[in-house]
């Protein structure tokens, strides 16, 4: 078969090359192109028609100001599949570009499949009708989104959660607490508190600076920051006034893991943060404003904003959100979750409900095995 996917962004890129992977192992003449990074790169053995961190815009206005290279992306991955017409268009994630991709492909008789979906049932639930019409099989990752689905009549796969195997992977393979504490020169007598602040620079600059003050209201213990890749140690010495705080980079499953309680800003690390069994804090802070938060409030659905509370239908762990998200407020919870309370032990059980919700399905083969499968059927 011959593939064409796209992912736009840096956790496509991780879970494309894996699913590349699985498609060969099921596919042994499987050919790919694909618009993605370095890790789908190695997969599939030839670099990407574009790379992600050329596709990467954030935001309305920044969207609008690249436009004119957004729809040059387009008309580059349509010429592809023109010349080389594949037999499915795999889209991850990044929607306002894969959708577009997917009307298009759909109407040259190609077909289309979406492994992961987009956050509908957070904003934007009208992009439910451009699925429908334009995506053949949509593969779930978060074990709600089938009932969402369903409600619109409109059926798709939950095919488990990649993060599963990976957090599952990063306790295998990672050093032991002594031997973590040891290469970093940690104090072994004092609890750590992990800073998880985000991956881009905002964040950062927004959610670092009030965890960093509730922590160090805990002098028994020791502070931690796990270091975004991509940013330099200038964005993090200014968020901390330059405190004596250690960053460690390419680390960050050691520090949630090896920490007595996470301060997260809310994302993906929230759910790596419980699958590796650690209480935390979410975090996300923006602004501040509480006009912010009002507007959001009525623009965003659903109860939870969090992973693990979506996930399991429940406040498992606090969300701390815009103007909530001061110091005060974070260190209540902070307080409580570094003793062994009731907080703490509600959420360790959390975690529980949220693993057995997840289910242990290889996420990519069995996504694989599916795409196949609507294939030659």
């Amino acid at each position: 078969m011959n593939y064409f996917i796209i992912a736009g962004e840096a956790s496509g890129d991780l879970h494309g090359s894996a699913l590349i992977d699985a498609l060969k192992e099921h596919d042994s003449e499987a050919r790919f192109a694909f618009l993605g990074g370095d890790l789908m790169a190695q997969a599939a053995g030839h670099s990407p028609i574009i790379h992600y961190r050329d596709m990467a815009f954030m935001g309305f206005i920044e969207v609008i100001k690249h436009l004119p290279s957004i729809l040059g992306f387009m008309k580059i991955a349509k010429q592809a599949m023109t010349g080389n017409r594949p037999d499915a268009l795999i889209l991850i994630d990044y929607p306002s570009f894969n959708l577009k991709m997917a009307k298009w492909a759909k109407q040259q008789g190609i077909k289309v499949f979406y492994f992961i979906s987009p956050k509908v049932w957070v904003w934007k639930e009208w992009r439910v009708k451009d699925i429908k019409r334009w995506v053949d099989r949509m593969f779930c990752i978060l074990p709600f989104e089938p009932r969402f689905y369903h409600r619109h009549n409109y059926e798709v796969d939950y095919v488990g959660n990649p993060t599963v195997k990976e957090m599952a992977h990063a306790i295998a393979s990672m050093e032991s607490r002594d031997e973590f504490i040891a290469a970093h020169n940690l104090d072994p007598s004092k609890p750590i508190i992990g800073l998880v602040p985000g991956s881009r620079k905002k964040e950062i600059r927004d959610n670092l600076p009030i965890m960093l003050a509730a922590a160090r209201l805990h002098p028994s213990c020791q502070v931690v920051i796990a270091g975004a890749p991509s940013i330099d140690d200038e964005v993090y010495h200014l968020a901390v006034k330059h405190t004596r705080v250690p960053v460690l980079r390419d680390k960050t499953p050691q520090v949630m893991r090896y920490a007595s309680v996470a301060l997260v800003t809310s994302g993906t690390a929230t759910l790596e943060t419980a699958l590796l069994g650690t209480p935390q804090v979410a975090c996300y802070r923006m602004n501040g404003s509480k006009w912010v938060y009002r507007f959001y409030s009525k623009l965003l659905k659903g109860k939870y904003a969090t992973l693990p509370n979506l996930i399991a239908d429940a406040p498992v762990i606090p969300e701390l959100l815009i103007h909530h998200c001061s110091v005060t407020n974070v260190d209540e919870h902070l307080t409580q979750l570094l003793v062994n309370s009731l907080e703490r032990q509600a959420m360790l059980e959390g975690y529980e409900k949220v693993k057995e919700l997840l289910t242990q399905q290889d996420c990519v083969t069995t996504t694989a095995r599916l795409i196949i499968k609507h294939l030659t059927k």
